[in-house]
């Protein structure tokens, strides 16, 4: 629900494409995560994501969106006519952008411009304080709600030993918000996407870094051992409306956006974006850029994306493996 299929993207030279909500069908018996979640697969080759959209892009569930009648995967090999793009380097929702991040989008600016696109350096203004704290405590009602039908199923009370610290202390937090916390929140996602839809007036595309860092090592994002400690005493006291008293819903927000200040903000518009594996940095680390569409608009996306695999292919590349001091001698 915040970019779980762009972000593995770019993190391991791959192509990713969040659809449009309402693309893909959605379970029979809930929306997941308020509607920011949406299924879709992660490829090597542009050629089959479309493919795979056009055998899962079916009428099904409450946004059902209508089947293209001529399919994604024609759309690959149709480049676009030039498209007004607008880009930014400033993250989304705050934070730093780490220089081999913001080197991979300036070495796009000027691919796409070269192939003929317009570019402006522009970007929505959103309340990144705002949507950051809106988005936790969303997410955080779901998941409570999720354990709790958890419970009921296999008919066994949940402990904090059953789940990761982080899982357990976000299910505390959405134990303790009321119906009108909740309720803001979905009003103030609402409005920042309909900011966002203003700015899709203009352009038709929106090109960011998919990441505010590059490729970080399993477990670094992982709460450290004070952080595991508070958690699990305030999980154990149910006293997760500390955070709220401490403004520490805003640092939790902080802190999970640090890395991905690009991506959930489609999440919650319900448009489709994706990550292209265009880049790779001297540690031969893969750099994805991020590009959104309209509402509904993932040819012009695969579109788009069929030509840079053309201009830049990546399928035959594959990130150096670390194991233990040793390097692979694969990749470049």
């Amino acid at each position: 629900g915040g970019g779980s299929i762009r972000i593995p993207a770019s993190c391991c030279g791959l192509f990713g494409l969040k659809p449009t909500r309402g693309r893909t069908p959605d379970p029979p018996t809930r929306d997941p995560a308020f509607g920011f979640s949406v299924d879709h697969a992660l490829t090597r080759s542009v050629r089959d994501s479309a493919a795979i959209l056009d055998a899962i892009n079916v009428r099904s569930g409450a946004h059902s969106l209508p089947v293209p009648r001529d399919g994604f995967l024609d759309s690959v090999g149709h480049s676009p006519a030039p498209l007004r793009i607008g880009f930014t380097s400033q993250p989304l929702l705050g934070g730093a952008l780490d220089p081999d991040c913001r080197a991979a989008l300036e070495r796009t600016v000027q691919l796409l411009g070269e192939m003929g696109h317009h570019l402006e350096e522009d970007a929505p203004l959103l309340d990144a304080r705002g949507f950051r704290v809106a988005f936790v405590m969303t997410l955080s009602s779901e998941l409570r709600s999720n354990l709790d039908q958890a419970a009921t199923l296999i008919g066994l009370p949940l402990s904090p030993k059953d789940f990761e610290t982080s899982t357990w202390l976000l299910a505390e937090l959405g134990r303790t918000l009321t119906a009108d916390q909740r309720m803001d929140a979905h009003r103030m996602l609402q409005e920042q996407a309909r900011l966002v839809a203003r700015f899709f007036d203009q352009y038709d595309l929106l090109l960011t870094p998919t990441l505010a860092r590059v490729p970080v090592k399993t477990g670094s994002l992982q709460p450290n051992l004070s952080e595991k400690t508070a958690a699990v005493i305030l999980g154990r006291l149910r006293a997760a409306r500390w955070l709220t008293r401490l403004d520490g819903i805003a640092a939790l927000a902080r802190k999970v956006f640090d890395f991905t200040p690009f991506t959930p903000l489609f999440n919650v518009t319900g448009q489709p974006a994706m990550s292209v594996p265009l880049f790779w940095n001297d540690h031969g680390l893969p750099i994805g850029v991020q590009l959104a569409a309209r509402f509904g608009d993932e040819a012009t996306l695969f579109q788009l994306a069929g030509q840079l695999e053309k201009a830049r292919p990546w399928s035959d590349r594959r990130p150096p493996l670390l194991n233990e001091g040793m390097k692979s001698t694969t990749g470049s």
